[in-house]
């Protein structure tokens, strides 16, 4: 049979390894400064762009697409191109994919500092460059479809199957949840409302985690332990029940997010009994995964790359299981809205993907320079600073979430709760916040690690260059199933039929949960007393997404006695109707907020929002001071805003926004009237004027600046419901 020599391409795979790392060391810099943040809130103090709510999804995006991101496409565009026996498709594709990606993650990391956000978790880019992670996305696709198609190699190994999946789904989640009608240019309102974006945003955050974070890492795993144990994979079978049950229950858990919310039940219960079922897939992947070392596990004391692995995927499992037992409504009820959750997370992002990841990196830099690696001990070093880390992080972030859990939920014999201040318990876990910031800075030093470590092998071997290989071209056999040829090995190399069966088992969840949600009204019924946002409402409203408020502070009141008592009534679906996007947050560094409105007065608001400490001593909420600033809010979109709205359902008339710029005035010198009630805000306000005339500066009244919309918006929540 003649033989066919072509070129792997390497130096994509050392691209997207090199932007590994240097997102790495970015995203994990950012994680650790909230960190600190947590510790020292007014340490930006001022500085807009360096505040906790708009670095903290810079902090989750960086280390999901851009760390994990890289670490994906170095990891698939290597192993694919040996699995198929050819280069990949298309060389521009490649490097389209490449340096587009690379332009993402830069318009990301100017974009959300700057507070262009959409608030929804993990999906928080604006509009345009939703629109470039699609068409990048589908760049991927096609190199990745046209290489399997010009394939060497007959039947399409399980890692393939991974890699489509991974493929076919995030595309679809991705586009769905990021539906929404423009405003301007970096501006947009979801076409979904309170209850049904809820159920779509966490439809898309659970599975943002299956398919992206889990599903490639998966194909990975199936790829680089074999490799690295030089083992075959313990359990052909087991990898194909592994597959196609993952993948096909995965789609369902997403309500599991928003149990005990307004969600109707029918949906929250699908969630919890696929979540439950979840456990079987997935302790299958990690038994394959760690019974593919059976009668390697010598090599596991000295090779550090079998080492990240071996933790990768006993992260893998315990996040994994943890995971369907916080879906149970029992267990949930203590974790949901506390810090247990944060534990949950970074279990499987520092172990499951962060040392799959080092593993990878450690595995392929080598081969690829044609060398060894410069430093077996630093890599050992790295191995077990990190997974020290991970300890120092993770245990008291779960003893943390237990400690709120319990102070929230206490009464006194009289009724009464016995931490009423929310602040009480704030103070109890700032120890915890502390070794937190340890585990993080540990695991950050074992990333400076990996960078030297790598650095030295590269300088001291070979550059990167395309790799020689040959095999025989693929004979083609008839189109039908071979005699004696079982089910799955045909569909293994018919990659058409495979992903549509794939595609298949991926939709019928999501559609079963989100159709009826959105189609039958009575799953939301409406309440006659909840109105739209008056203009200077909705402005305020947009700051508070601006500024990531819901990062800290939950829109959700439970039906609880311990919520009840503290918040006021439970939420009902029906408040939320006008609400694009849903603001019910998924932490509660803070208090609840949906019942606020009218709390406190006016004034407390405006020294809150200056000097938290000032108000709530002990409190570790950072100073928003350029809402304050001698500027004008920038009202000039509203009629924009609202037309918008409108068009997606909100009841605005051609009145209403026609004089929008008239009622933001009015309301807006209602707030300033009320702020003069306070002698010290009338003394500071007449000494701005001064200030300002000195340095030849127009002076803007307060009622013009955006702390009074964000007043405004604040003083509405939890109004419409007039409940004694």
């Amino acid at each position: 049979m003649e033989m066919q020599q072509f070129y792997y391409d390497n130096k994509i795979v050392k691209k997207f390894i090199y932007a590994t790392i240097v997102f790495g060391v970015v995203g994990m810099a950012v994680g650790l400064l909230l960190a600190i943040l947590f510790l020292f809130p007014n340490l930006t103090d001022g500085v807009s762009w360096l505040s906790f709510g708009r670095l903290r999804p810079l902090h989750t995006n960086a280390v999901i697409f851009a760390f994990v991101g890289n670490a994906m496409f170095a990891g698939i565009y290597y192993s694919l191109q040996r699995l198929l026996k050819a280069r990949m498709f298309s060389d521009f594709l490649s490097n389209l994919n490449f340096w587009g990606w690379q332009l993402i993650i830069v318009a990301a990391a100017i974009s959300l500092p700057l507070g262009y956000t959409t608030s929804k978790e993990y999906a928080e880019l604006e509009w345009p460059i939703d629109i470039a992670i699609a068409l990048i996305w589908v760049v991927f696709g096609i190199n990745m479809i046209g290489t399997i198609i010009k394939r060497r190699e007959r039947h399409l190994y399980v890692a393939i199957w991974f890699y489509l999946a991974t493929f076919v789904t995030v595309a679809v989640l991705h586009i769905f949840n990021s539906l929404a009608l423009p405003v301007s240019g970096l501006k947009s309102y979801s076409v979904y409302a309170g209850v049904q974006d809820a159920l779509v945003q966490w439809w898309y955050g659970h599975n943002a985690v299956a398919f992206f974070l889990t599903t490639p890492f998966l194909g990975l795993m199936y790829y680089y332990i074999p490799k690295a144990a030089n083992r075959p994979v313990y359990s052909y079978r087991l990898s194909i029940v592994h597959f196609w049950s993952l993948i096909f229950l995965y789609i369902w858990a997403g309500p599991h997010h928003l149990l005990y919310s307004a969600l109707p039940n029918w949906a929250q219960n699908l969630g919890v009994v696929f979540s439950i079922m979840l456990i079987a897939p997935s302790w299958g992947g990690m038994i394959n995964g760690l019974l593919t070392l059976r009668g390697a596990w010598d090599k596991v004391r000295t090779e550090p790359v079998l080492k990240f692995f071996v933790v990768a995927i006993t992260g893998y499992g315990m996040a994994t299981f943890e995971g369907p037992m916080l879906s149970l409504k029992n267990v949930n009820a203590i974790a949901h809205f506390t810090d247990w959750i944060v534990a949950h997370v970074h279990v499987g992002a520092l172990a499951w993907n962060g040392f799959m990841a080092f593993g990878v990196i450690y595995w392929l830099i080598p081969r690829m320079t044609k060398g060894s690696l410069y430093s077996l001990k630093l890599a050992n070093v790295h191995f077990w600073i990190g997974t020290l880390g991970i300890i120092l992080y993770t245990l008291p972030m779960y003893v943390a979430g237990f400690l709120q859990a319990s102070m929230w939920k206490q009464f006194n014999p009289d009724g009464t709760l016995t931490y009423g201040n929310f602040l009480e318990t704030v103070t109890q876990i700032i120890p915890m916040y502390w070794m937190r910031a340890v585990g993080g800075t540990l695991y950050i030093i074992g990333m400076f690690v990996l960078v030297y470590n790598i650095y030295k092998t590269v300088k001291a071997n070979d550059s990167v260059e395309d790799e020689l290989a040959e095999a025989p071209e693929l004979q083609k056999i008839s189109r039908g199933r071979v005699k004696g040829e079982k089910f799955h090995p045909w569909l293994e190399r018919k990659p058409i039929q495979l992903t549509i069966l794939a595609t298949v088992a991926i939709l019928i969840g999501g559609i079963i949960q989100i159709v009826p949600t959105i189609m039958v009204k009575s799953n939301i019924p409406t309440i006659s007393s909840v109105k739209p946002y008056t203009p200077l409402e909705l402005e305020g409203r947009d700051l508070y997404i601006r500024e990531g408020c819901v990062s800290c502070h939950s829109q959700m009141v439970r039906p609880f006695r311990s919520e009840v008592e503290r918040y006021g009534p439970q939420s009902k679906a029906g408040e939320f109707v006008y609400d694009h996007p849903f603001l019910w947050g998924s932490k509660r560094t803070g208090p609840d907020l949906l019942r606020v409105g009218e709390k406190y007065n006016d004034n407390w608001h405006f020294n809150h929002m200056w000097s938290p400490q000032s108000t709530s001593a002990g409190s570790i909420m950072p100073g928003y001071k350029w809402l304050f600033d001698n500027k004008a809010l920038d009202i000039s979109d509203i009629e924009g805003k609202m037309e918008t709205m409108r068009t997606l359902g909100v009841p605005y008339t051609d009145t209403d926004i026609a004089n929008a710029q008239n009622a933001i005035n009015e309301q807006s010198q209602e707030i300033e009237n009320s702020l003069h009630s306070d002698p010290d805000f009338v003394k500071s306000y007449e000494e701005s004027k001064k200030k300002a005339a000195a340095r030849g500066e127009k002076f803007v009244p307060m009622k013009d600046r955006e702390i009074v919309a964000l007043i405004a918006y604040i003083q509405r929540l939890g109004t419409d419901i007039k409940v004694k």
